[in-house]
């Protein structure tokens, strides 16, 4: 009787259990069919500068379990990063060169005094933690594009994690408008630099880090969907563009309790699978190019990362123990 309680609270998607559970519990995608219900019309106004509407919703999934779409965030302004070049908030740097660090806050929640500096450009959305601390979040949700700044302490070795987002404007079906089409599934990307106080690069990410996915879609089937050991793949199923939501459906994981903190066990989860500029289409931003000397140095080139699929994968986490 115990035993037939616990997967019957596991199904439901409870966090703690699936955190705890065995490797079957952890991987069982749990599906939803249809658009979600708005619960938050928008988290973010910025006029102009095409801006997308950063909505929030709720859909119940096909075992009753509910779950918000695109992601549970924690979006507050006191957690804004800095900008390096944000179009909502007039900040524009165009250079390195520009920015003056000194001025910038430090941020001291994950302890230690070595100071260090985050530089980070996210199609759409990251939350960045530090041993388990959320330290800063993506003041912009979806677009325009911007980029990031963000100054903390630390004490080797850390850990390093991101909760990243391709936002959507279907809700609890992964598409928004574009390249002609109503439901068109949209792309991802991260990239990140990380400095000391000299200004020598101790981190960029690369295969390095560790990603997993979370909620997946759209999905026209859920054949296509390939999980073994840790992987969640989602590479054989179909990103082509639909003019209708009709019959897409949605693939979701809980996320663990405590998956950004330096205890936990991550060696399950793939490695990140990295992208070029090239297909991530950052060649004409402005947020991107007026830092290339950071994201694209020669001798430190950071590349982006993403689960398998840079796609239809819309929640991904990632982590990185900095040594």
């Amino acid at each position: 009787m115990v035993i037939v309680r616990l997967l019957v609270i596991g199904l439901l998607g409870l966090p703690s259990l699936f955190s705890e559970g065995t490797a079957w519990a952890r991987d069982q995608a749990i599906f939803s069919q249809g658009q979600a219900r708005v619960i938050n019309s928008g988290l973010m106004e910025c006029r102009g500068r095409r801006s997308r509407t950063s909505a929030i919703g709720e859909i119940t999934a096909t075992d009753g379990s509910k779950w918000t779409v695109p992601a549970a965030v924690h979006y507050s302004k006191p957690l804004f990063a800095d900008d390096l070049y944000n179009d909502c908030s007039g900040i524009r740097y165009d250079s390195p060169r520009d920015i003056d660090l000194n001025a910038l806050p430090i941020r001291t929640q994950a302890g230690g005094t070595d100071v260090y500096t985050a530089y980070i450009f996210a199609d759409n959305y990251f939350e960045f933690y530090v041993d388990g601390k959320l330290l800063a979040i993506d003041p912009v949700p979806f677009t325009p594009f911007n980029s990031s700044v963000i100054r903390f302490t630390a004490k080797r070795p850390f850990t390093l994690a991101a909760k990243l987002v391709d936002w959507e404007e279907h809700l609890g079906v992964g598409t928004e408008s574009g390249w002609g089409a109503s439901h068109h599934p949209g792309d991802g990307g991260f990239v990140a630099v990380i400095k000391d106080a000299q200004g020598k690069t101790v981190a960029t990410t690369d295969t390095d880090w560790r990603a997993q996915t979370y909620y997946i879609a759209p999905l026209q089937n859920r054949e296509c969907l390939k999980i073994s050991g840790g992987l969640r793949d989602s590479r054989h199923c179909s990103s082509s563009n639909r003019h209708s939501a009709d019959g897409l459906i949605a693939a979701h994981w809980p996320v663990p309790d405590n998956w950004a903190a330096k205890s936990f066990d991550d060696r399950s989860w793939p490695r990140a699978t990295t992208f070029s500029n090239d297909t991530v289409g950052v060649d004409n931003k402005r947020s991107y190019t007026n830092f290339t000397a950071i994201f694209d140095d020669r001798h430190n080139d950071a590349r982006f990362i993403w689960s398998p699929n840079l796609i239809l994968d819309n929640l991904v986490l990632v982590r990185r123990t900095i040594q």
